[in-house]
């Protein structure tokens, strides 16, 4: 078994659960008779196997056989039995970060109980702005803190254009420029790398992640992620990883490394995208009719917004495509007297638990 890095590493961040992410959250949902059970973190999944660190290192855990390793994420929280790393059950997400492929029926599992998502771009023909409001809604579904971070920037002619561009997404959003090889790349994200917080790198191959993961983790890292080039015609890169682990970062906290993607399927985010397009949804209570579809209608404050200059028409036609892609994508189960509703709705709270 490859290690994650190397065990001194490990065992100053993992000798108490606090330091592998622990909180009082998953403490809350422990039982009386489980005191013998050891809390331990998903570290890797792979195909047939998956791997966990605990206070007494990494282990390889042995599922039960109704379990499947497409079950876990990495990032969850698990009750393993000591003596034959049996694993029970897992406990309850806090955050759960899933995607749901062109063509697949089934969301796919990418990380859990993540505190904050770093969705890395590129300042070349990578950046996209209808992909990462794709990436910032899946995040705000997923309760974690979404933070852009701009590679490549010393290879464009006015990188502050795409600064501007990215940070106009979302209110509040922050948006790092850095270089994933720079000595300074760990500095530049400190403040979301603290002891016992986690951190998760999406976006396409080739923008950098792996190399980032690399600086993130420091000269302790046994096993760096490997690296790949990308094509300059379409700044398209080869994927370079293919399984997600847990990396610690050097000086505390945790970071998921995650494969490549270069489409993405909005599903069941629709709260997530009521974050991401913050002032259309807080114009929509204002129209004349409550099922306005902010085209035609007469008293549409969406539309009046727009004649007024303060609102850009295409963010409104972002949105309404998006908006169409995830209730089409998004299942519906029987609802009472047999009726039809969303599997999840919108209820305004930020994020999901499972």
């Amino acid at each position: 078994m490859v290690p994650l890095v190397e065990a001194v590493t490990v065992a100053d961040q993992a000798n108490t659960l606090a330091g592998l992410g622990w909180s009082d959250f998953f403490g809350d949902q422990l039982d009386a008779d489980e005191s013998g059970l050891i809390p331990t973190r998903i570290a890797m999944v792979h195909r047939d196997r998956i791997a966990g660190l605990s206070h007494a290192g990494q282990t390889d855990l042995t599922l039960a056989p109704q379990d499947s390793t497409g079950d876990y994420a990495v990032g969850d929280w698990v009750l393993v039995e000591p003596a034959s790393h049996l694993l029970k059950r897992r406990l309850t997400r806090k955050t759960v970060l899933e995607r749901r492929t062109q063509g697949g029926r089934v969301p796919q599992l990418a990380a859990a109980n993540v505190d904050t998502l770093f969705i890395v771009t590129s300042c070349n023909a990578d950046f996209n702005i209808a992909r990462l409001e794709r990436y910032l809604a899946l995040a705000n579904e997923a309760g974690t803190t979404p933070v852009i971070l701009l590679t490549k920037a010393d290879t464009a002619e006015d990188a502050e254009t795409y600064r501007t561009q990215a940070a106009a997404l979302q209110r509040g959003l922050p948006v790092v420029m850095l270089n994933p090889r720079a000595a300074d790349a760990a500095d530049a994200l400190a403040p979301w790398c603290g002891p016992g917080q986690t951190v998760a790198l999406i976006g396409s191959s080739g923008v950098g992640k792996s190399t980032l993961v690399n600086s993130l983790a420091g000269s302790a890292q046994q096993s760096p992620q490997q690296t790949g080039a990308i094509r300059e015609h379409d700044a398209k890169g080869r994927h370079t990883t293919t399984a997600r682990s847990l990396h610690a970062i050097a000086g505390g906290g945790w970071v998921i490394d995650t494969p490549g993607m270069r489409t993405l399927q909005v599903s069941d985010v629709a709260s997530g995208i009521d974050t991401l397009f913050a002032e259309i949804t807080e114009l929509a209570p204002l129209c004349k009719f409550r099922d306005c579809t902010h085209v035609h209608e007469p008293g549409c404050a969406v539309q009046a917004a727009i004649k007024a200059g303060t609102l850009d028409p295409e963010r409104l036609a972002r949105w309404r495509k998006l908006s169409h892609e995830n209730q089409h994508n998004t299942p519906v189960q029987s609802g009472p007297r047999g009726g039809k509703s969303p599997a999840v709705k919108s209820s305004g709270a930020r994020g999901k638990r499972r």
